[in-house]
């Protein structure tokens, strides 16, 4: 059987801990998982079989502390080898889990645990300065363990079968909570491995592979990336904190060939890359793939160009991990403009507001069925909200499908500018301000203004020494680009750093309409 054949056989397993396991007798010895110390070493591994071994040991010992099938725990964990052994062992009980990203604080945290009404914590102890025990105590949480302390362990034989079904709610994710509080998104086994699904075949991967893992494992690219391991039979290396220079031994170290994030990892590895641009920064990488922000063209077209190898970009969300996806085979207007097609499963309607449905290259609301969506919300009212009477997600981003089905985001509805009753993408102006020198990052929102209801403000970060941007500069470099005069900037504010969550690095809008409204 090739690869290909095993990975989507594999992909229709029931539940995650059957993946696990299914995994572990094909390739028991083989490495999954390689933890990257600062101390080469100090780097830790586990292979499918220990994890399938170890997993079912903890498994047991979270038994004998109460944990059922059902029970709600919740998480608040770096990205570390006990984490992913601490998750698949909830798997293989059938517990609700809760993963909470670990640079969260009380607000976050307090409400999630409420919300989810999770009966057992586990934190990291003292980690990265913040005394996470003081936090829980503050909090009122029950069943806190330190899971870096000591995992729990215990004889399997106690355990009860794994769960059969892979449909039920097992998963409570949250959203980023960036203008309200964070929404608990519900997702079963089978909605994780389909995403993780439309990932992995995607992106054409094999076994003499080696990934990378620089995000918050809490994040839903967690299980998503976990997936993809287990299908195609991978390690990948694991970078509990990620920042740059210093991550790079890592990646040399064990040879990564597939990296990436989101965007604003993209544009990390780049800046590297021009410090020496004639010594390839990471030799044996072949493939940067990551999703869940924008990717202008010019960023697509610099990595090609500067790091030597592929860009595949792809649309997820905490909703649905993973919708659309590059494939390195696709054309480079179509790996530059889009953000892929659709596996099969995956529905992707463009309508109206009110739910019509628009022909190909039409611009409408983005809108989703299928088996990678979630159920929907912890509360009710919300989850009623989130979709239409067809039974499809509605997203709140903008775009459109070619005529050959690809997906092309043209923004969010609350990032489109009403400038004088005209609507204006901020993706549009975004993309062309990548392109001007003197641009490392940019975000394009609207103002408040009397006169015209909103007015357009470009937020820029600039790079490392260069001259100050003026907005005459800016309007005459768009004017050059072809730009309508209704859409350029009437406000340019300059930045030594854009606000960004610690998850994907996404930019904060919100932050920026605060601040400058």
């Amino acid at each position: 059987m090739t690869d290909t054949a095993t990975a989507t056989e594999l992909s229709r397993s029931r539940t995650l801990w059957e993946l696990i396991a299914r995994r572990a007798a094909l390739t028991p010895d083989t490495t999954v998982l390689i933890e990257a110390a600062d101390d080469p070493a100090a780097d830790r591994t586990l292979t499918f079989g220990a994890l399938r071994d170890r997993s079912e040991r903890v498994a047991a010992g979270l038994y004998d502390l109460g944990v059922r099938p059902g029970t709600v725990v919740a998480w608040q964990l770096p990205t570390r080898i006990e984490t992913v052994l601490l998750t698949a062992a909830l798997a293989r009980i059938g517990a609700v889990q809760t993963p909470v990203i670990p640079f969260y604080r009380d607000r976050e945290v307090g409400f999630a645990l409420r919300e989810a009404k999770a009966e057992y914590l586990a934190i990291p102890g003292v980690w990265r300065g913040h005394d996470y025990p003081a936090m829980a105590r503050r909090l009122g949480a029950r069943g806190v363990f330190d899971a870096y302390a000591s995992l729990p362990d215990g004889d399997p034989s106690v355990l009860p079968p794994p769960p059969a079904t892979g449909t039920d709610v097992r998963w409570i994710y949250w959203t980023s909570g960036t203008t309200s509080d964070p929404k608990g998104v519900l997702h079963t086994d089978r909605s994780l491995i389909a995403g993780g699904s439309c990932l992995a075949h995607a992106l054409h991967l094999t076994p003499s592979d080696v990934g990378s893992m620089a995000f918050p494992y809490a994040h839903i690219a967690g299980p998503d990336y976990t997936v993809m391991l287990l299908l195609y039979g991978f390690p990948a290396v694991l970078f509990e904190k990620f920042a740059m220079p210093d991550a790079l031994d890592g990646y040399r170290r064990h040879g990564v060939t597939v990296a990436g994030g989101s965007t604003a990892f993209y544009s990390m590895f780049l800046t590297e890359q021009r410090k020496a641009p004639d010594v390839p920064l990471i030799p044996t990488l072949r493939l940067l793939a990551g999703g869940g922000a924008p990717k202008p063209p010019e960023i697509y077209h610099a990595v090609v160009r500067e790091l030597g190898c592929q860009l595949t970009h792809g649309y997820g969300m905490t909703e649905v991990p993973m919708i659309t996806m590059g494939a390195p085979d696709d054309t480079p207007a179509n790996l530059a403009t889009t953000e892929g097609r659709p596996p099969q499963g995956m529905s992707i309607r463009i309508t109206t507001p009110d739910g019509t449905p628009l022909p190909p290259c039409t611009d409408g609301e983005v809108r989703l069925r299928g088996e990678a969506v979630c159920q929907g919300y912890l509360d009710r009212d919300q989850s009623a909200e989130a979709f239409d009477r067809d039974g499809y997600l509605i997203t709140g981003d903008l775009g459109h499908l070619t005529h050959d089905g690809y997906l092309v985001l043209t923004g969010r509805s609350k990032d489109v500018i009403i400038r004088k009753g005209e609507n204006i993408s901020a993706k549009e102006i975004e993309d062309l301000l990548h392109r001007l020198p003197g641009v490392a990052d940019v975000a394009v929102i609207g103002l408040p203004d009397h006169a015209r209801g909103e007015r357009v403000c470009a937020v820029v970060e600039q790079p490392p020494g260069a001259a100050p941007l003026t907005l005459p500069q800016l309007t005459a470099y768009l004017r050059t680009e072809g730009l309508a005069p209704h859409k350029l900037p009437e406000q340019l504010e300059l930045l030594d750093a854009l606000p960004r969550n610690e998850a994907l690095r996404k930019v904060l809008k919100y932050k920026l309409r605060e601040r400058y409204a």
